[in-house]
């Protein structure tokens, strides 16, 4: 049996929980939600990264899908709600592919069925506009974690990609971490500042994750997690999902991504994006600059190293598919898994280990949060703290 054929059989087994896929906002930005233009019970090689034949392909058993909006887009919790209703609306057109999740139970059950579990995730402190009352509508609707910030701060929380001004978490920051821990939604510290992952590792009573990092002792991005943070996982509980961003994960491509983003914005476009005519833009830049490309190996490279800092009781994955310009040879879209898996193998990872990177750890840390948000119902009611209370500003 080869190393790839050995990886199937894993996958089959203990498939992937990918913790971050934007193809609710890549529908959302090609076809404005109009699912049957962009219908993913048939391959979409041409538009999208992912659809459900390379959902199965890649072994894929639970999926956060992110409902992330930008956080310059005016009107970001309307336009959240948008993001939600497109999973639901997925979730519908697709019942025998896809299993609604809220729960660890969930998402075992949906493994037995042979369905694909789906969760969501909220990318951005900004779709909850300053108030708890709106982070407690979010996860009565179904979303089971938040990323503290996207590419830029808000109010209470530093970005890793933003000037910082909250100097990590302010009062109700915290606040806003220690309410997510009651409700059972998982404190995500992807894109947030390092001086914000370590308040809210502070702060946090139950496990964090980060949905779609890298090791920045690997490649010295900010989006990446330092080896001090990741130090502290196994004490938290917490775990780090391993990401494919070219530009996360190879030093290389961060200097080359600068430049492509200068390209991008002198041609009227935003850097994130991703439509056909942004793309071609980029196409256009990568011909005249050939882009570094990111292998497997180099994926690999990080999970070895974070394996060795934080544990593999702490590891997973998050592809960040539909949300990247590029992706790493190997890793072209979400039928990829399995190149990852047998490049594992070949490095000598286990087979009990490989199990709690694609479903295990995921699944214990959902759980682990639902159990402490159980505790914390019994003592702690609903916070009605706002910024102006707590930071002394208005929201």
């Amino acid at each position: 049996m080869t190393s790839l054929d050995e990886a199937r059989d894993l996958l089959r087994e203990f498939p992937v929980v990918d913790g971050h896929n934007d193809l609710p906002y890549a529908l959302r930005e090609q076809v404005r939600y109009d699912l049957a233009a962009r219908d993913i019970a048939a391959r979409q090689d041409d538009h999208l990264h992912t659809d459900l034949p390379r959902l199965r392909e890649g072994g894929v058993g639970a999926q956060y899908w992110s409902v992330y909006v930008r956080s310059d887009l005016p009107g970001a919790v309307p336009a959240t709600l948008e993001q939600i209703d497109c999973v639901r609306q997925l979730i519908d057109r697709y019942p025998a592919q896809l299993r609604g999740a809220l729960t660890a139970a969930d998402m075992e059950a949906a493994r037995a069925e042979g369905r694909i579990a789906s969760l969501m995730g909220a990318e951005g402190g900004h779709s909850i506009d300053n108030s708890l009352g709106t982070l407690r509508g979010l996860y009565a609707l179904g979303v089971r974690y938040m990323t503290l910030t996207h590419n830029d701060n808000v109010d209470w929380a530093d970005s890793a990609t933003d000037e910082p001004k909250a100097g990590g978490l302010s009062a109700f920051g915290r606040e806003v971490v220690r309410e997510m821990n009651r409700l059972g939604m998982l404190v995500d510290l992807s894109h947030v500042a390092a001086t914000t992952m370590r308040d809210a590792l502070d702060t946090s009573t139950a496990p964090v994750i980060f949905s779609h990092s890298s090791a920045r002792a690997v490649c010295d991005h900010p989006r990446n997690v330092p080896d001090d943070v990741l130090e502290r996982l196994p004490a938290n509980g917490g775990m780090a999902m391993v990401t494919f961003v070219p530009k996360f994960v190879l030093q290389a491509a961060v200097d080359w991504t600068v430049a492509a983003d200068e390209n991008m914005r002198a041609h009227g476009f935003h850097h994130l994006d991703t439509t056909p005519e942004a793309m071609a833009v980029h196409r256009a830049f990568q011909e005249r600059t050939p882009r570094p490309v990111a292998t497997v190996a180099t994926v690999a490279d990080h999970l070895d190293h974070m394996r060795e800092v934080a544990g593999v009781d702490h590891l997973g994955i998050g592809g960040d598919y539909d949300g990247t310009a590029f992706t790493p040879d190997g890793l072209n879209d979400v039928s990829g898994y399995p190149n990852l898996i047998a490049e594992l193998l070949d490095r000598g990872w286990s087979r009990t280990d490989l199990a709690k990177l694609t479903w295990q750890n995921a699944v214990r840390v959902l759980g682990a949060a639902e159990d402490v948000a159980r505790d914390l119902k019994g003592t702690r009611a609903p916070s009605h703290a706002t910024i102006e209370s707590l930071d002394g500003v208005k929201g």
